[in-house]
């Protein structure tokens, strides 16, 4: 049922100025910018749908007449004027990030602040948005998701199975769309000018395809992770893709404020269609009145004891029916890991210590499958290639990434740089940074509680040649004992330690520590697990260090970032795994 709307002003041209930015992988990115009449501290970026570009939103612009607000629209690598093979990016992932550098670049080159931005997408364009907020946890005041493409009609039988199958033996393999331009729009002009526009590309790779369709199913999943207000807009004639996936998210959404509109004659491009005045005056509405609204940020400090993460949590603790086929399954799964599974070492040494404790994540971490002979190692092989291994694993070089840019810019303040980890274990990653900054003046104390950690730490230091290091017996979760340490580090880190702990009066505490310990304009390294594919599986199937199930709560990466905030720090960059596991983020002391 539609709202009533009001009527849009008269249509304006604004003229759009064209720029590039490069992304953290050295590509140089098209996108417009379209300037607001006078001083303005407010923006919306708009994502385009796949196969397109930003030269699209120019009637958008003409039509929603907000010419005191700021415009941007990028061009995707692989489409319009940006580089790459068209419909091609290295992942969804990658797209993901590059959102999240393209909004930064804008907030650092025209001086907006991301609390005052809001996003619009459009199918592809609205699923790569509504990630970002999900993944990344921008404060943004608002989103407009307009026919999200988290299920695209493939029609084909067994399509997925057979892409997956494609891929396997042609990595780099690309399908042409179906979709014809009459299939979008019912404006004759508006299918003219598609086809006529030589910018727009039908192809889009394999993978790419299959990671949207992955994205869509996480997305549909942990929607409740998402607090942003959001409009979203559904189309009744739409052949492109499904409803039902839109509205399940909808329904998921955490957000206290959600609107949608359906409009019952619309094909897929809603803001293309003949009657797209009334999606766009919508849109400018909701847009505004979110604008307009002070912002009122709801506070997950208290996630631990209610919310959706909880929720979630206290399910995983309710003992499932017996007359459950889930339950069937799992019981299923826990016999054959304690049996056959045990021919595999990584499986061996999860029932004896915990499949989450140290010297598990030592196996994870070296990635060699060992086993009692063939059967064994091919079970290993198949343990640590779990999406949650894959997962720590990438973790692991996305903070070694992040911690060389750390160690670089506190050097480049000519400060000798002084490191505290505080629950290091061995400590490898940080040795390996000292030593790849060989040149520079590095210091770092490693604390742990185990003391066998510790010792395996010294002996490592020791044979990599590194004296600058001091292995110290310390209590995480105690923040005199962190606050104590000397010298005052100017780079904190803690990794892998805060996911293993449901209660958030602990976490504040350890972050009260650092924020005592590290001086203002210090940094902090942090990592998080905002999301596991296999949650239930392993609350229900493997035991943890003290021989309990392994229960997780997956800490939001706003939860997370909302605790890190409220202890002084301000958060400046983030890494996350194309499977959206674990993050890992970087803060600066105020």
């Amino acid at each position: 049922m539609m709202t009533a709307i009001p009527t849009l002003n008269t249509p304006s041209t604004r003229v759009g100025s064209e720029h590039t930015f490069t992304t953290s992988d050295g590509v140089e990115l098209f996108y417009r910018c379209w300037a607001p009449q006078g001083e303005s501290s407010q923006a919306v970026v708009l994502f385009h749908r796949g196969h397109e570009h930003s030269g699209r939103w120019q009637e958008f612009l003409d039509r929603i007449a907000m010419d005191d607000v700021w415009f941007f629209a990028w061009d995707a690598r692989g489409h319009g004027r940006s580089p790459g093979e068209r419909g091609y990016a290295e992942s969804f992932g990658r797209l993901v990030r590059d959102a999240d550098e393209f909004v930064r670049h804008i907030s650092q080159t025209h001086g907006i602040a991301v609390e005052e931005m809001s996003v619009v997408g459009q199918s592809v364009g609205a699923v790569l948005a509504a990630t970002w907020v999900h993944d990344y946890a921008p404060p943004i005041k608002s989103m407009v998701l307009a026919t999200p493409a988290l299920r695209i009609n493939l029609y084909v039988p067994l399509a997925i199975p057979g892409l997956r199958l494609l891929r396997k033996f042609k990595p780099k393999s690309f399908i042409k769309s179906y979709v014809k331009p009459t299939m979008l729009t019912h404006d004759p002009q508006q299918v003219q000018e598609y086809r006529d526009d030589e910018l727009i590309s039908p192809q889009i790779s394999t993978k790419l395809l299959l990671d949207l369709h992955d994205t869509s199913t996480r997305l549909i999943e942990d929607a409740g992770a998402i607090h942003t207000p959001t409009l979203l807009l559904m189309s009744g004639k739409d052949w492109v893709v499904q409803p039902k996936p839109q509205l399940q998210f909808f329904e998921r959404l955490s957000s206290k404020i959600k609107e949608r509109e359906f409009y019952p004659s619309f094909f897929h491009s809603t803001f293309w269609e003949k009657d797209r005045d009334l999606p766009i005056a919508r849109t400018r509405e909701f847009l505004r009145r979110q604008f307009d609204t002070p912002a009122a940020t709801e506070s997950l400090l208290d996630a631990d004891k209610t919310g959706y993460s909880k929720s979630v949590c206290d399910e995983l603790r309710q003992p499932q029916s017996l007359l459950s086929p889930k339950s069937w399954s799992y019981t299923l799964q826990k016999f054959g890991m304690y049996t056959a599974g045990r021919l595999s070492r990584g499986v061996r040494i999860g029932w004896r210590t915990g499949f989450d404790s140290g010297e598990s994540l030592d196996h994870v971490y070296r990635n060699t499958a060992e086993g009692f002979g063939s059967i064994g190692k091919l079970i290993d092989h198949a343990y640590l290639n779990s999406p949650g291994w894959r997962g720590i694993r990438q973790r692991k070089v996305h903070m070694l990434q992040m911690l060389d840019g750390a160690i670089d810019m506190i050097a480049q303040r000519d400060e000798a740089v002084r490191i505290l980890d505080i629950a290091a274990g061995p400590g490898r990653y940080v040795l390996e940074a000292i030593r790849r900054h060989s040149k520079l003046d590095i210091t770092a104390v490693l604390c742990d509680r185990d003391q066998g950690g510790l010792a395996a730490g010294r002996e490592l230091a020791e044979s990599m040649g590194i004296k600058s290091v001091d292995y110290r017996q310390s209590n995480a979760f105690d923040a005199t004992a962190i606050s104590s340490h000397t010298p005052s580090p100017n780079i904190g880190i803690v990794s892998g330690l805060y996911e293993l702990f449901p209660d958030n009066g602990m976490i504040r505490e350890s972050l009260r520590g650092m924020s005592q310990a590290i001086d203002a304009g210090g940094l902090l390294l942090y990592t998080n697990q905002p999301w596991h594919p296999q949650q239930e599986m392993i609350a229900r199937v493997l035991p943890n260090r003290d021989g309990d199930p392994w229960i997780m709560r997956c800490r939001t990466q706003a939860e997370m970032d909302q605790l890190v905030t409220s202890a002084g720090f301000q958060k400046i960059d983030m890494l996350i795994d194309d499977e959206g596991i674990f993050s890992v983020t970087l803060a600066v002391k105020e």
